[in-house]
């Protein structure tokens, strides 16, 4: 059964740091891509950040050079590194199997952290 539970969500001021993570059990963690998706208040699903089995990474552009996506395959443990942030980085942020826009769909996610960022 596939788990992926995420945790390090929080309320952070304008250009502070929090660091998400997101455990994954039930499948073979290292031979997967995985992704970062948020959802804002009122909209819909939007890609943050994609890591293949190789470490290759993407981000969409709104986050490159503040977001940091890792991979501990030893810990079967997905993470977001995120540098100053800002009000519009305030969502519910998940993790999913997968890669880029077929993980913002898919059916194995997990619940989500709340990140706010608010002075």
């Amino acid at each position: 059964q596939v788990q992926l539970v995420e945790s390090g969500g929080g309320l952070v001021q304008p250009g502070g740091s929090l660091r998400l993570s997101c455990a994954a059990s039930g499948f073979t963690f290292s031979a997967y891509s995985m992704t970062w998706v948020r959802q804002a208040p009122g909209k819909g699903p939007e890609w943050v950040s994609t890591i293949n089995i190789s470490g290759s990474t993407r981000y969409v552009d709104s986050v490159k050079g503040r977001f940091t996506i890792s991979r501990d395959n030893a810990k079967n443990t997905l993470y977001l590194q995120m540098n100053n942030l800002k009000p519009e980085d305030t969502a519910l942020y998940y993790c999913a199997r997968g890669a880029y826009s077929a993980a913002v769909g898919s059916n194995y996610r997990g619940q989500g952290t709340q990140v706010t960022v608010s002075s």
